[in-house]
């Protein structure tokens, strides 16, 4: 079989000429003929857990060349988690459509997606499945360890933390300033297991990424090391055809799932291998996650659910020593990019550090994996992740304070009148996939000030939007169908006794005309109504976060194939 880009350039018509004329400066006649490899780029100074990723694009590039393929820079939408408003998630879509377009229109044979912030990987992953060309995944590695008065930093996690120890009056507003120039002390992504770590260890449990490298430092030249070797890689590919439907199978998503809850990963991580499974046409649903993972042992000892971070992980041993702990749970079948089952690569994975990564018969937590929780205000699901909860209120009733919106959140959480106590139960509705816009990360809720200074830290919250990765808390999340969609979650009203019971995978309203209600104004009005542009695509089109919060018409995938020429 030839290469995908001869469409482009074989031939001695007009057409091949101004391909290759255009493309030439300075490169040899037989560039032409060689694998033409996307290097699909997220470095961003706007993404600044990515602006390094230049540099792991010219490791990229090095062993491209050496294996004997062109490599070409191709940079891609990049989502900055921590600056881009309404939030990030409302263009995942949108960078996973425009580089799947930008890949079938070039003239590529194969692509190495960079990634690093948490919505890059996989809105990459999203388009090289959908477009089906040969792809691997290098993930741009977490920052090293920050401290603060001797103390190690978790970035996100500790800023909750501090920031609510702010409003209790345990810490002062200049020590908490103090503590922001020591949280981000190097280049890379979250050093807890936030979404950005999960995902990079996610993709490669799911096989996409070169076994051993996720989790490797930024800083670390070993990642440059390991970037080369991907370079090398991704021609290989090419030559024995190796595209993602070719090898991406149910089995490698049991395998994801697995390690999402071994590892403690981000609830977020749900959405996105949904999102990832349809473009593939796997059938991956959400009962898979409570099904599969539910039962499987919690091993990392890492914020924002234990005590290490992302540089202790690695040193460790990082995420083939905690599968070779769950080997017996993992489908020997799947695949890897290298072509060779996943399990293979487990054999030489010790644990280093037992205190951080624990083994099989000393789990932190037996079953820790997130939970899928569904009822009379979820019927569609919703989630929970016990690892980051607390025990007691697993299992609690209470009686509702609901906020139409997170503007009425901001304007009345703090509010010393405020009917709420240690028992009640938050509930913010309007944060979905159609209602903020983008299904934003405001499920962890502030607590109430008047209560954290009464030593409350942690209640029952119940929304419909997402939390960060690096969030802690009992939190019910990704509520479905939405308030915007018509889900339960919109006619709830304050009083309203909820019961949370996650042994049982119920999440229930208890009043007799629950469902017989329609909507208040207050919430009604606060639903996204935008009148032009990809907000307005997106809202017409987004789909459940049951399905993954795709767009309708992007499930699925398109191949690689144009048939008419430019020209």
């Amino acid at each position: 079989m030839g290469l995908r880009s001869e469409h482009w350039y074989a031939g001695q018509d007009r057409n091949a000429y101004i391909h290759r004329a255009w493309m030439r400066r300075g490169v040899p006649d037989d560039a032409f003929s060689r694998p033409q490899i996307a290097i699909a780029n997220s470095a961003s100074d706007l993404t600044p857990c990515n602006a390094h990723l230049n540099e792991v694009a010219q490791s990229v590039s090095n062993g491209v060349y050496e294996a004997g393929g062109i490599p070409l820079n191709l940079p891609v939408v990049s989502l900055g988690e921590t600056n881009v408003r309404p939030t990030a998630m409302l263009w995942r879509n949108m960078a996973a459509m425009a580089t799947e377009e930008m890949l079938r229109a070039n003239p590529v044979d194969g692509v190495v997606l960079l990634g690093g912030c948490d919505k890059t990987i996989p809105a990459l992953l999203m388009a090289a499945a959908s477009v089906d060309i040969p792809a691997v995944v290098v993930p741009g590695g977490p920052m090293l360890t920050g401290t603060f008065r001797g103390t190690p930093l978790g970035c996100g996690t500790d800023v909750w933390r501090l920031s609510e120890e702010v409003r209790a009056g345990t810490l002062s507003q200049e020590a908490f300033a103090r503590s922001e120039s020591a949280m981000i002390r190097s280049r890379g992504h979250c050093n807890t297991m936030g979404t950005a770590s999960t995902m990079a260890l996610v993709a490669e449990a799911l096989g996409t990424t070169v076994p051993g490298v996720a989790g490797t430092p930024a800083p670390d030249s070993r990642l440059l090391e390991a970037s080369h070797g991907t370079g090398r890689l991704i021609v290989e590919l090419i030559e024995k055809d190796r595209r993602p439907s070719t090898f991406l199978t149910k089995a490698n998503f049991h395998n994801a799932i697995v390690a999402l809850a071994a590892i403690g990963g981000s609830t977020n991580a749900v959405v996105h291998l949904l999102a990832i499974a349809g473009r593939l046409g796997v059938d991956l649903t959400l009962d898979d996650f409570d099904r599969i993972g539910s039962g499987v042992p919690l091993l990392v000892d890492l914020q924002p659910a234990g005590r290490f971070l992302m540089e202790d992980f690695h040193r460790a041993g990082g995420l083939l020593a905690v599968l070779r702990e769950v080997r017996d749970l993992l489908d020997p079948l799947a695949l890897s990019v290298t072509g060779t089952p996943l399990v293979d690569h487990l054999d030489d994975a010790p644990i280093w550090e037992p205190e951080v990564i624990r083994s099989r018969q000393e789990p932190i937590i037996a079953e820790g994996g997130i939970a899928v929780l569904r009822g009379n205000l979820a019927p569609s699901g919703c989630l929970i992740k016990p690892a980051a909860a607390s025990a007691h209120l697993l299992q609690h009733r209470g009686k509702a304070v609901v906020f139409d919106s997170i503007e009425d959140f901001h304007a009345r959480i703090d509010d010393p009148d405020l009917d709420v106590d240690a028992d009640s139960v938050l509930v913010l509705r309007g944060c979905g996939p159609r209602g903020y816009p983008g299904m934003p990360e405001v499920s962890n809720m502030p607590l109430p000030k008047k209560l954290l200074e009464q030593g409350v830290r942690d209640m029952v919250r119940i929304c419909d939007g997402r939390m960060s990765g690096t969030a802690y808390g009992t939190v019910v999340l990704h509520v479905a169908p939405e308030a915007a969609a018509g889900g339960p979650l919109g006619l709830v009203r304050t009083g309203d006794v909820i019961v949370l019971d996650v042994e049982n995978r119920r999440i229930d309203v208890e009043a007799p005309d629950f469902l017989s209600r329609t909507p208040n104004a207050a919430t009604t009005s606060a639903f996204a109504a935008p009148k032009r542009g990809w907000e307005r695509l997106y809202i017409d089109h987004v789909l459940g976060a049951d399905t993954g919060a795709d767009l309708d018409f992007l499930i699925g995938s398109s191949g690689s194939d144009v048939s008419r020429e430019s020209h």
